[in-house]
């Protein structure tokens, strides 16, 4: 594996979380993230209250990403062998917190009216 092109990070994933988990996790994606779009562009301005609210289920997010990826690669908190596992383990908390901000800002904008 000398060079590291596009596909072959789709095959290391596919073969990391199982090709259906993870297409059906770049279509959740994809979906929250249009539909977060829409919100922006619908509301013309982001609520500071549900950007608060957003950013106060962060950690929730950071630990659940963590766990999750612990759980789907069978793999434990033992197993961390170096800082290259270190900072993987960062990076997923960081996706997972910043996921979880834009989905809760994109529920709480969809099911409460723009008067809030």
């Amino acid at each position: 594996m000398k060079d590291l092109t596009f596909t072959t990070l789709i095959a290391v994933f596919e073969e990391i979380f199982g090709r259906g988990l993870f297409w059906a996790m770049v279509v959740a994606a994809v979906a929250i993230t249009g539909a977060y779009l829409y919100v922006l562009v619908r509301d013309r301005s982001m609520s500071m209250r549900k950007f608060l609210l957003a950013q106060l289920s962060m950690p929730f997010g950071a630990i659940a990403a963590v766990l999750f990826v612990q759980l789907v690669t069978n793999s434990g908190f033992s197993d961390i062998g170096g800082p290259i596992d270190l900072i993987v383990l960062l990076g997923v908390a960081t996706l997972g917190a910043v996921g979880i901000a834009v989905l809760v800002y994109t529920l709480q904008s969809l099911i409460r009216s723009r008067s809030q």
